[in-house]
């Protein structure tokens, strides 16, 4: 089959430019719970970046949207200036760039990848809107990597912030070897979509479905019919997710605006989690910690994993445990668990402890 970007097969793993690194075959599977933002033009959240690092799992240069068009030089120079002077150690430093229909987007990429490409794990694009938009992007990174010695593919994450991104997401997805995954962009994509609402991510009160009527025998409505608010992403986070599984990338929520509701801010991460995202977006510090909290399993969900993985031994046939039958596609869900709990451990000590210290009975 041809991948979407008209490549043949033989030629997707090519690099696009003479003298650029191979590209990889398969994405590392890195610890990313919280992707937390921050402009690099302001000297207060610069300062602040040093002691951030190795407390969450990305920080990430914003030189777009909530930087004002006459600071945007000043947010690409602090961030080249930030990643010269910052050990970064296990954090991954990240960018989200200007949009590629934007004045400013080209001198982020050629200004970024010349000065700190090296330090440069992954390039944020954008209300990204088919396969064309990172077969841009793929050939000029390859071309700046080229130029600027770079040993390693920087990688791609694109936002869907547009109808058309998200009709198209599927290409998106397989449209380059660099691309490292996907986030959701609610308010944009709202806006593009014509949606009734001015919330950034999160539900609304007005999508919702009512409990049936229920009336005497003389038709008259005994009580108060209950209503249960609704997601407005779910269909939207889900198409994301299935489009980045089929193609080995990962699926990311993006923003929650609402700094004052914690709670909400907790529901929406969880919801995503357990559809298949890996992190969600941290816009205020308070967020990391409820990203890193939803984004980790649990330690009862690793307790069960672990046990069912024991009591499976090869994985064939069933068994039951606690009245509960667990067969082989109870293994695969419990592998997805223990391998994320792996990952996490490797980077975060104290879930490493919690880990380490669940006591396994396959009984």
């Amino acid at each position: 089959m041809t991948p979407p970007s008209g490549r043949s097969p033989k030629d997707f793993f090519r690099p696009l430019a003479v003298g650029a690194p191979e590209p990889l075959r398969e994405i590392p599977a890195r610890p990313s719970r919280a992707i937390h933002f921050f402009d690099p033009s302001n000297a207060k959240m610069a300062a602040k970046v040093p002691q951030l690092v190795g407390t969450v799992d990305v920080l990430l240069g914003n030189l777009e949207d909530a930087i004002k068009a006459d600071n945007k030089a000043a947010a690409r120079a602090g961030l080249v200036t930030i990643a010269e002077q910052t050990d970064f150690g296990p954090t991954q430093l990240w960018t989200r760039v200007n949009a590629l229909d934007s004045p400013w987007v080209l001198d982020d990429l050629t200004t970024l990848v010349s000065a700190i490409g090296d330090k440069l794990d992954v390039v944020m694009v954008p209300k990204v809107q088919g396969a064309e938009d990172i077969a841009y992007v793929d050939r000029l990174l390859a071309q700046l990597e080229a130029k600027a010695g770079l040993d390693r593919p920087i990688l791609v994450h694109a936002i869907l912030e547009t109808a058309r991104g998200v009709a198209n997401v599927e290409e998106i997805c397989g449209a380059s070897p660099r691309m490292q995954g996907l986030s959701l962009g609610p308010a944009d994509l709202a806006a593009d979509r014509r949606m009734k609402t001015t919330r950034v991510g999160g539900g609304h009160p007005g999508y919702l479905v009512r409990q049936d009527p229920t009336t005497t025998s003389d038709g008259v409505e005994a009580n108060t019919r209950a209503t249960y608010q609704q997601d407005l992403w779910h269909y939207t986070i889900a198409r994301m997710v299935d489009a980045c599984a089929m193609h080995g990338i990962s699926p990311y929520y993006g923003p929650f605006g609402d700094i004052g509701d914690p709670v909400a801010c907790e529901d929406q991460f969880r919801n995503a989690f357990l559809l298949g995202c890996v992190g969600a977006w941290s816009l205020h510090p308070s967020q990391i910690e409820i990203a890193h909290r939803v984004f980790s399993p649990s330690v009862e969900d690793i307790a069960h994993a672990r046990r069912v993985v024991a009591a499976m031994g090869d994985g064939t046939g069933a068994v039951m445990l606690d009245g509960k039958m667990e067969d082989d596609a109870s293994l695969k869900q419990c592998l997805v668990l223990v391998e994320l709990a792996e990952q996490l451990a490797a980077v975060d000590p104290a879930l490493k402890e919690r880990y380490d210290a669940i006591e396994v009975d396959p009984s």
